[in-house]
């Protein structure tokens, strides 16, 4: 996996995977659940690496990576499912942000 995808290649090869079952996409409202699900298992890692709430002995560590990707694995296909362009939907974000907050946050070089 060294080869570099775009967020273009990375919505078609989910889109591969998953067009290959009749099922296909999860409706809307389950695909929520979904990433409900999937982002408190990411934050249940967040927890256990950072801070207080330690896992029980026995209970299964995975790693902030592995629940990242389930968890962006979930929003490419909840995207996909309602026609989104990841891209365009970032890029609009990043000019939000950059006209919003341009002069929020303290940038780094600048006292």
């Amino acid at each position: 996996m060294n080869k570099s995808r775009t967020m273009k290649d990375m919505q078609h090869e989910v889109d591969r995977y998953i067009s290959q079952f009749k099922e296909g996409y999860f409706p809307p409202m389950e695909m929520l659940a979904r990433l409900t699900e999937e982002l408190g298992e990411l934050s249940r890692e967040v927890q256990h690496v950072y801070g207080t709430k330690k896992k029980k002995t026995g209970e299964a560590e995975k790693s902030l990576e592995e629940e990242t990707g389930d968890l962006f694995f979930v929003l490419v296909c909840f995207a996909n499912a309602n026609g989104i362009d990841l891209d365009r939907a970032l890029a609009g974000v990043m000019e939000k942000f950059n006209r919003r907050d341009s002069g929020r946050w303290t940038k780094i070089g600048e006292e």
